[in-house]
């Protein structure tokens, strides 16, 4: 796809802020740049403070960028008319507590202009949809961390917007809540929501999102689609065998560079992915034995603690 393509488009943005009256601004945002294609969860993953929420608040409208451009749905983000076509939830969002769930959710419903004879309905499915229909009628104050995201991403959808962009949120999350909202997330892409989601939580991201940007001290480091970032560049992998003579297992690691973990009845050793295939003929045709064969996962941590480090350098 290209760039037209682009429900989401960030071009170049900077962002400076000046912590104090006749102090130095302080550069947040680097001249970041991504896109978001239609029907995909996008993760933004960065530590604290890397300008995930920043970039967020550019993109609602909240602050201006000092420079460079962003678009939603082909719009400028300082435009307003294309606004009905957003959901939002901030990381930290401020309900009225004394409002039940049902009545919180008919308040936003008046506010984005969905039709009287239409509110009951589309609020009933939502909170359906959230599982949030035993609580509907109990007040915002009684509800656990879960429904109050639950019902945050209710009030995002309740005018059914094409795009929904999630401030953290998984953040304060029990792992069962996690997974409700994971859950929550991938529905929304199965209904042909596009997703923006801001987080850190790096074991959810590989669960649900298409595609990720991660972003260090205002820069974005890596960018694109999640199983490119888990299968790129050259891998190990562990292999046990046995049945195999200590001149054979000499032999692969000097002619494989084979790293042995153990010589003896069970050879244990750590390959390269691309000589495996070679080490298990030969393994095989010497008439040993293959116990296990493991390949390294590459996890998305791992990238991430390479970009944290890479940035500090």
């Amino acid at each position: 796809m290209t760039a037209t393509n682009e429900i989401v488009r960030v071009c170049d943005v900077v962002k400076d802020f000046r912590p104090g009256f006749g102090l130095r601004k302080k550069r947040v945002l680097h001249g970041i740049s991504f896109g978001v294609m239609p029907g995909e969860i996008f993760g933004f993953v960065g530590p604290n403070g890397a300008g995930k929420t920043t970039t967020l608040k550019v993109l609602m409208g909240l602050i201006r960028a000092t420079s460079g451009s962003a678009s939603i749905l082909g719009h400028d983000v300082n435009e307003t008319a294309f606004r009905k076509e957003i959901g939002f939830l901030p990381e930290n969002a401020y309900f009225y507590d004394y409002l039940t769930g049902r009545e919180l959710l008919d308040f936003y419903a008046r506010l984005s202009g969905v039709a009287s004879n239409e509110r009951a309905a589309r609020i009933n499915t939502l909170l359906d949809w959230v599982g949030l229909q035993h609580a509907a009628d109990a007040r915002i104050r009684t509800y656990s961390k879960g429904m109050a995201q639950r019902v945050g991403i209710a009030q995002a959808l309740v005018h059914d917007p094409s795009v929904v962009f999630l401030d953290e949120p998984m953040s304060g999350l029990d792992p069962l809540g996690r997974k409700e909202i994971r859950d929550l997330i991938l529905r929304l892409r199965a209904e042909g929501k596009t997703v923006f989601m801001n987080t850190h939580i790096l074991s959810d991201v590989e669960m649900v999102c298409d595609r990720v940007a991660i972003i260090v001290a205002g820069k974005i480091m890596y960018q694109g689609r999640t199983e490119e970032f888990l299968n790129d560049g050259e891998h190990m992998c562990d292999i046990v065998v046995s049945g195999v003579s200590p001149e054979t297992a000499a032999r692969f690691e000097e002619q494989y560079d084979a790293e042995l973990r153990g010589v003896g009845e069970r050879v244990e050793m750590r390959v390269r992915d691309k000589n495996v295939e070679a080490i298990l003929e030969a393994v095989l045709g010497s008439r040993g034995r293959v116990l296990a064969v493991t390949p390294e996962r590459v996890s998305l941590e791992s990238i991430f603690m390479d970009a944290v480090r890479g940035e500090g350098k």
